[in-house]
């Protein structure tokens, strides 16, 4: 049975490679019968517009402290794992946006027999952002909870096998008086999966996705339903190709009649493609509806990602990305082009030491006023382990 360690990459889609792709290795640390493994990364970095305003940026330096760590047991037939991380920001220049974000993750995989598998999870995040807020000057603060389940019938190697998820989550806003307020909301989804075994370590898929999105507000017009139905397949290891695909219709019910439903095509791709073992390009490109923002009804958000991760040496690793995506407000006369560049270096002095520089370039084109801007971001790091 898979290691917790691969239930991230079992349960996602391929995804943009971190510059870390090769980098640290971390070593665990026997604790009571469960392997305890930290991490603390420090940067310091200089952001030009971390507000993501359009005129009267404001720039800073910005020192990072990030202490993480994951607390893992395993047996024959089962897994738990613990994560925690920390990631606290001071900003030199603007102590108004200084914050010390939280998340804590608990995930567990239990197979009772080959063709009978349990992953569970719950989390908590708190979180502050500083970019696109509600109030000028005052961070978006916001908490959030989760629990979801996947149960899984049918063996890997079987001919068919269905996935049965479910999950719920509260937003919860952590700003003084109605900041943010209409934002809050409950979210229950359920999804159903059908693979078809065509051979190999590929597969097709047929999947219907619902979610209900309950706010907070009374009698809130965003209340709806989102339903979906997707087809497509996924593949391993297959001519040096790695991928996902799902491709379909979504439709948005609002609860509230005055408001016009909303439908769209829907797709989800992610292909990593690697024609040597320390080189990899990948591709990932998604369209769905998001939940509303600024007033609107909900966000037609459709991006496209592209990456390159290089191993130069032994010790020296690389990342380029490039992202470009349009968010369409729907219940409004706005659409904002976001394209984003960034570049990554990093050096593995030893196992337990990675250096790393890095450039992030932001732009949104929007036709909408005071919502366009540019923002930079240079950084260097440093992260360690036992």
């Amino acid at each position: 049975m898979k290691s917790i360690r691969r239930l991230a990459i079992t349960l996602a889609a391929p995804t943009v490679i971190p510059a870390s792709a090769w980098a640290l290795e971390p070593q665990s640390v026997d604790v009571f019968g469960l392997q305890f493994t930290p991490t603390l990364t420090m940067k310091e970095s200089y952001d030009d517009n971390f507000r993501e305003l359009e005129h009267h940026e404001e720039s800073s330096w910005i020192t990072t402290i990030k202490p993480a760590f994951e607390l893992l047991a395993e047996d024959r037939n089962s897994a738990y794992r613990l994560t925690y991380e920390a990631d606290s920001d001071i900003y030199h220049d603007a102590s108004d946006a200084s914050n010390t974000d939280h998340k804590v993750l608990l995930e567990s995989i239990m197979e009772f027999t080959s063709s009978h598998r349990l992953k569970l999870e719950a989390g908590y995040d708190k979180i502050e952002e500083t970019g696109d807020t509600a109030v000028a000057d005052e961070n978006d603060k916001y908490h959030s909870t989760h629990v979801g389940g996947l149960y899984t019938f049918g063996s890997k190697t079987a001919d068919n096998r269905l996935d049965f998820g479910a999950n719920y989550e509260e937003l919860r806003y952590d700003n003084s008086g109605d900041i943010n307020a209409d934002e809050e909301r409950d979210t229950t989804a359920f999804n159903t999966v059908w693979y078809h075994r065509l051979g190999g370590s590929t597969n097709s898929l047929v999947e219907y996705r619902h979610y209900d999105y309950d706010y907070v507000q009374k009698n809130s017009p965003r209340n709806s339903t989102n339903d979906a139905v997707l087809v497509g397949g996924v593949w391993e290891a297959t001519a040096k190709t790695t991928g996902k695909m799902r491709v379909g219709y979504e439709k948005k019910n609002f609860d509230d009649s005055s408001r016009d439903d909303l439908t769209s095509p829907m797709w989800e791709i992610g292909v990593d493609w690697s024609p040597r073992t320390y080189s990899t390009f990948s591709l990932t490109t998604r369209r769905a509806f998001d939940e509303g923002d600024d007033g609107s009804d909900a966000i037609k958000n459709t991006s496209t990602a592209l990456a390159w991760a290089h191993g130069w040496t032994e010790r020296i690793t690389s990342t380029v990305q490039y992202e470009f995506g349009t968010k369409d407000y729907e219940g409004q006369n706005r659409s904002d082009d976001l394209q984003v560049i960034g570049f990554n270096l990093n050096y593995k002095m030893r196992r337990w030491l990675d250096i790393g520089v890095g450039y992030s370039h932001r732009d949104n084109d929007s036709d909408a006023a005071e919502q366009s801007f540019k923002r930079n971001v240079y950084m260097v790091s440093l992260t360690g382990s036992l």
